[in-house]
């Protein structure tokens, strides 16, 4: 799994890519925790690249949307692909998290 994250009008837009298993979900938390630390509410989580999501990865997220919601922020989700849209689905997460087409559309939402 690789994480990256960039400033785009003061939303803080994390790109992950490869696969979000129960190795690799603790990185997702912890990379998400430290912006929630750094003071950074308005996230996107670009999920375009990620093949697989696991259970624990889907607990990630929702721990972080929880953090943001409690400092009036916000995690927003864009680009899953079919594979992990499905997922999110299956799992009733679909009305819990904004998710959106693409990249610009999630940034432009805040």
């Amino acid at each position: 799994m690789d994480i990256s994250t960039q400033e785009v009008k003061r939303v803080s837009v994390m790109t992950v890519k490869g696969r979000v298993d129960s190795s690799t979900a603790p990185d997702l938390e912890n990379a998400l925790k430290q912006l929630v630390e750094g003071d950074k509410t308005q996230i996107v989580l670009d999920l375009k690249d990620v093949e697989y999501m696991s259970s624990a990865g889907l607990r990630a997220m929702v721990s972080t949307l929880k953090s943001v919601k409690r400092i009036n922020g916000d995690l927003r989700l864009c680009a899953p692909s079919p594979r992990v849209h499905e997922v999110l689905r299956l799992a009733g997460l679909t009305s819990i998290f904004n998710i959106y087409p693409g990249q610009d559309e999630a940034v432009n939402s805040f």
